[in-house]
């Protein structure tokens, strides 16, 4: 029998919408606070996946500059109907106390690649929102709403809503379908139909160690609808033992030959606690019961790290490159940037052929302009490696190697200036919004020319590295730092994105100062 082992998309890849169309399966991710928003998976087996693009690539489809740590793409969803892809997203541009601005939108395109319209405004009213195509050819939304009043509780229930696809608005009546179970915090809404029953699946309990996924149904689309009397489906919650913790907002896949499967969110925490890759995309395979409810295939409400795979061709697809040189025209598919686009104005493959040109801008802790190039970390053992060649004028100006969770949480060798010493590195970290240098004094380098720079990050720990023209081997750089910090489950409020690893450039004066990368290596450390 041939396992799917789980996750099936490492690192931070959260809140899965699977889909099928034809002999092919498509997962959107969300991606918060960064760019270009949401990532789209593609496979032909449910095993094997392979990045199939990113719909949103403009500030006109998506703006985020100024968003919160956390705030933008919540909770995507991809569906098709007659030869059209539809994509359903929210841009939240403040969650933290009792408001949630949040703005949901739709755009489409004729093949999942684009080319992708410009967005279609939905409502406000609260976030995940999700598209269903009916049999008879109406369109309806489902979102939960947000309560903010006080005495109530936030997460307020499901409406639904016709969508009037010509007038592109929605129409007609807001109705509340379902409120959820005593789990609580009901989210993620997602509608199916199959033998006459309207399914509707949600995530309840929050995105941490209570979540879960429930699932209720009912004989016409507005309700009343049952819950599954033998909920959750899906949950991990009480078994600190589990391979993948937080498992839930889920969404529900048939295969061409009829097997059904659920891809779910999840977290593989370290030390018992911190998730540092994020929250990952795992999936299970399910079963119907005779008396119409879904069940996992395994038993129980447990996940599995490893699943029974479909009866499909395996269809092997080719690996993520470990090494970028910069000698194309674009940036790759797993480089991406904060809250908007990585422009020629300050990130460019032409202005030094072979290379990536980064201009300084804004700090480590900026929400608007920051120069920072960076993909996820996917394992928890790896080694990241680079080579800048920058020659910053003053301690203001500053380039190199980044493991970067958000503004508050990151750890940041770079190339700068000491008035004294002349070119030197520094090690800048963040935890909890608190700065500190850890090199004191600062470490002097050559003088001119690339300076190479690593990271290698093991499970809850990593440790710097510097090479220059003076050094022939590798030196660390340092005391080893901790990881743990750079995770949701380690600040005092929920957060929901991972870890990156990448490149930066600031110039604090305003000069622009540039900085070029000549290649950026991402090594896997474990089996």
């Amino acid at each position: 029998m041939s396992m799917i082992t789980n996750p099936i998309l490492p690192g931070f890849h959260a809140d899965p919408s699977i889909l099928r169309v034809g002999e092919d399966f498509y997962i959107a991710t969300s991606t918060f606070e960064w760019f270009p928003g949401v990532r789209i998976h593609h496979s032909r087996d449910l095993k094997n996946w392979s990045f199939a693009g990113s719909p949103l690539t403009r500030t006109s489809q998506l703006d985020m500059k100024g968003n919160m740590n956390s705030g933008g793409v919540w909770a995507p969803d991809l569906s098709w109907h007659d030869g059209t892809f539809y994509l359903i997203y929210t841009d939240v541009k403040q969650w933290h106390g009792a408001y949630k601005d949040a703005h949901n939108y739709l755009v489409t395109a004729p093949a999942v690649t684009g080319p992708w319209s410009e967005p279609v405004y939905l409502n406000s009213s609260g976030f995940d929102p999700s598209l269903f195509h009916d049999d008879d050819g109406r369109k309806y939304l489902v979102n939960m709403v947000w309560d903010y009043r006080s005495g109530n509780h936030p997460f307020a229930g499901i409406v639904l809503q016709e969508f009037d696809e010509e007038a592109g608005t929605l129409t007609g009546p807001i109705k509340m379908i379902y409120e959820g179970s005593d789990i609580q915090m009901t989210e993620g809404p997602h509608l199916y139909k199959k033998d006459g029953w309207y399914y509707l699946l949600v995530a309840e309990g929050g995105t941490e160690y209570e979540h879960a996924e429930t699932v209720a149904r009912a004989k016409t689309i507005d309700g009343p609808y049952e819950t599954d009397p033998h909920y959750p489906l899906l949950t991990s919650r009480g078994n600190p033992d589990l391979t993948i913790q937080k498992a839930g907002h889920a969404s529900l896949v048939d295969t061409p030959n009829g097997e059904w499967y659920l891809a779910h969110l999840g977290g593989r925490p370290l030390n018992g606690k911190y998730c540092t890759l994020g929250r990952e995309t795992s999936i299970q395979k399910v079963v119907w019961t005779d008396d119409g409810w879904l069940r996992l295939a395994h038993g129980g409400h447990f996940p599995q790290a490893e699943t029974e795979a479909p009866d499909l061709p395996e269809v092997k697809v080719d690996k993520e490159p470990v090494r970028d040189d910069f000698n194309t025209d674009v940036l790759g598919g797993a480089w991406n940037s904060l809250r908007i686009p990585a422009d020629p104005s300050w990130c460019s493959l032409d202005d030094r052929p072979g290379h990536l040109r980064l201009y300084g801008r804004e700090s480590l802790s900026s929400v608007h302009h920051q120069s920072l190039v960076a993909r996820r970390q996917t394992h928890f053992a790896c080694r990241v490696q680079t080579s800048v060649d920058s020659a910053p004028e003053d301690f203001q100006q500053k380039a190199g190697l980044v493991v970067y969770y958000d503004t508050e949480d990151h750890a940041y060798l770079h190339v700068t200036h000491h008035e004294e010493k002349g070119r030197v590195l520094q090690i800048l970290r963040t935890v909890g919004g608190s700065y500190e240098e850890v090199l004191l004094p600062p470490q002097r380098v050559a003088q001119n020319g690339p300076v190479e720079l690593a990271c290698d990050i093991h499970y809850d720990t990593m440790q710097f590295f510097y090479r220059d023209a003076e050094t022939a081997d590798w030196q660390p750089l340092g005391k080893r730092l901790d990881t743990t910090h750079m995770s949701d489950d380690s600040a005092p409020d929920v957060r929901f994105t991972g870890t990156f690893v990448g490149m930066a450039c600031q110039d604090y004066s305003g000069r622009r100062m540039a900085a070029d990368f000549d290649y950026f290596d991402y090594d896997i450390k474990e089996s």
